[in-house]
């Protein structure tokens, strides 16, 4: 007495694989990104010219954390050096050479393991 099943449209449905040219459609969402406390983390300050036309920069590297705080931190320090700049990957880029001011900057918001290379 074997029963059978007949599919219904709904049990098809969940098997009918589907195409889509976006990149975005299979994405799964990354899990948010902890920051540590800012005495916690070491940042390293340094001048660069490689690549850059000759021109020098500020460079601030080793943050650890979600890209809303990066965002947050090169802000401020590039308003109180009254400079333009960016952050990308972990890294602050300042324009022009401000070594010495960025680490005593970061030494006032609470990063005191701050290194200037």
């Amino acid at each position: 007495m074997s029963k059978n099943k007949k599919n219904t449209l709904n049990d098809l449905e969940s098997l009918r694989m589907v195409y889509s040219t976006n990149p975005d459609a299979m994405k799964q969402d990354e899990p948010e990104i902890e920051t540590p406390p800012a005495n916690k983390q070491t940042l390293k300050v340094r001048l660069d010219r490689k690549q850059r036309k000759g021109k020098t920069v500020t460079l601030v590297e080793g943050f650890v954390g979600s890209n809303e705080e990066l965002e947050t931190l090169t802000k401020t320090l590039k308003t109180k050096c009254g400079v333009g700049g960016s952050a990308k990957d972990g890294d602050i880029i300042l324009q022009g050479e401000f070594k010495e001011k960025v680490v005593e900057l970061l030494k006032q918001l609470g990063y005191e393991k701050t290194k200037a290379i």
